[in-house]
């Protein structure tokens, strides 16, 4: 009898994921609040589903797979087909074996080991990856690849530090940031080494660049841009300041930016004063208010995913200025409570939708508008 029942009830499960899959018309994005980590889930008609990174490990990794898991249900998925690792940083892939246990994921796609040994990636990449992969299978990707998706064309633009060398359809064009653009310091750490997708929808085109930081973003565009414009930037880095160059922000020209920021994360006026002034840009959407940022570089509330345990009524106009180096700073304000997605729903036309789920607030754009 309780065979029976168990039957019916996973029989239950399926007939409702193979539903919602009948019904869905639209490319569905879930970016997900997961504390100034990533966490972005895409979906297509046919339900097959690819999940960019896993939230934050330690003591969020319950928390952020647990809001992994809630689009993952909304998504009506029973599974996760595909799952890229941007990079070794545990805001990243912190949450994979919580996440694991909740829902299966039948391929792991990385750049291969980390350039940047840490206890956690080191613990993580010798005793729980292998179990992970085992019962799936790994994709060590590099730059040209695809991921393999019925209805997407999904390129692989950046990873290990490599950048792709051939143009997407629409790339190629000369990149005029290029001739003002100054390479910082090298960055040896594992944000160099992200995997940057490009991913397109019909006439829809999303750039998700991960983590990836200010001379590599130079590398990918100049001299020409390779990639073109999107409609969708996922912004890079959580809206940071050591990536975010005009090179690539203002050259992508994204319709709508969201960014996967933190309450103290990303958001820095420098990074903002890019992405908002991006030629094209209609509107930018924040998973968090960022004190670092304050009202003076921010955007209006309805724009703005989540808001941290015990807000003031009343948010700060100036940046929150961090004290003097050396001295401990104070805990950044906490959310571990109810968070909630971006949803993003495109058409192939390059219509696309966005609805910030704490509010119900939706908004449409329309091609040629």
């Amino acid at each position: 009898m309780r065979a029976k029942l168990l039957a019916v009830l996973v029989a239950l499960i399926a007939g409702v994921a193979l539903v919602s899959a009948q019904a869905r018309k639209t490319l569905d994005i879930y970016v997900v609040d997961v504390e100034g980590g990533n966490a972005t889930l895409f979906v297509t008609p046919a339900g097959e589903s690819v999940l960019i990174d896993a939230g934050n490990g330690g003591a969020g990794a319950a928390r952020d797979a647990a809001r992994i898991f809630d689009a993952v249900k909304d998504a009506g998925l029973t599974q996760i087909d595909h799952h890229i690792t941007t990079h070794w940083h545990g805001d990243h892939f912190g949450g994979l074996e919580e996440l694991a246990k909740l829902v299966p994921t039948r391929a792991y796609y990385d750049h291969g080991d980390t350039v940047q040994p840490q206890p956690a990636s080191t613990e993580f990449l010798q005793k729980v990856y292998p179990q992970l992969t085992a019962k799936a299978k790994r994709v060590i990707v590099k730059p040209g690849d695809r991921i393999p998706i019925k209805g997407l064309d999904w390129r692989i633009v950046t990873a290990r530090g490599q950048v792709i060398q051939s143009n997407v359809p629409g790339g190629g064009q000369r990149n005029p940031y290029c001739a003002t653009f100054k390479p910082q310091d090298p960055d040896p750490t594992e944000n160099a080494m992200s995997v940057g997708s490009w991913i397109r929808f019909g006439e829809f085109r999303v750039a998700h660049p991960g983590d990836l930081t200010w001379n590599k973003e130079g590398e990918l565009m100049c001299p020409t841009n390779r990639l073109g414009t999107v409609d969708l930037l996922i912004v890079g880095h959580h809206g940071q300041p050591v990536s975010n160059s005009e090179v690539i922000v203002h050259a992508l020209a994204p319709r709508v930016s969201i960014m996967n920021n933190g309450t103290r994360k990303g958001g820095q006026p420098p990074a903002m004063q890019v992405i908002l002034n991006s030629p094209g840009l209609e509107d930018v959407w924040q998973s968090h208010f960022s004190l670092l940022s304050g009202t003076e570089y921010t955007v209006p509330g309805m724009f703005i995913g989540n808001h941290y345990d015990d807000e003031p009524a009343a948010l700060p106009k100036a940046a929150w200025t961090p004290p003097p180096q050396g001295q401990q700073a104070p805990p950044a304000p906490a959310h571990n409570g109810k968070a909630f997605w971006f949803k993003v729903s495109a058409q192939q036309d390059g219509t696309f939708t966005v609805t910030n789920q704490r509010n119900n607030f939706t908004k449409t754009y329309r091609v040629g508008e």
